[in-house]
């Protein structure tokens, strides 16, 4: 995989950037949101008691808002002039992980309330596609602003 990576970033064209975008993307994500899973199967044993559906609208509200907070700081360091192309792309898809991975582990905070983990986790597969499709885009700002 790391080889891959590595021949993607010294490909040169935006395509072969892209690829090596949604490569770090896809590991931050990965580093971000796995652990999730064990802790919250471990939180599951306590039995802990259900959110009123009010609550579980407000977290998916929160969950979505954060995930949007993290997409713009993205596309922010997609257009920041300072490093090379990209070392800007690379950026930005890395920045955009924490958008899926946050509605993700609250969803698995919640895996004893179907109702909670499914509003989450469909709020953070929403925000992986916007993500993963918000990649070339960066990749043409990154590169736009070095010409």
């Amino acid at each position: 995989m790391l080889d891959a990576f590595a021949r993607d970033l010294r490909g040169g064209t935006p395509a072969d950037l892209t690829r090596a975008a949604r490569r770090a993307q896809m590991v931050a994500l990965a580093v971000l949101a796995l652990p999730g899973l064990p802790l919250g199967g471990l939180y599951l044993l306590t039995r802990p008691a259900p959110l009123p559906l009010p609550w579980v609208a407000a977290l998916g509200l929160l969950a979505a808002g954060l995930a949007l907070l993290a997409l713009r700081l993205a596309r922010g360091a997609a257009r920041d002039p300072q490093p090379p192309p990209p070392r800007r792309a690379l950026a930005a898809a890395i920045q955009a992980a924490p958008a899926p991975a946050i509605p993700f582990l609250l969803g698995c905070a919640f895996l004893a309330q179907p109702a909670a983990w499914a509003v989450l986790w469909g709020v953070a597969v929403l925000a992986g596609v916007v993500a993963w499709a918000s990649v070339p885009g960066w990749v043409r700002e990154a590169t736009a602003r070095a010409a």
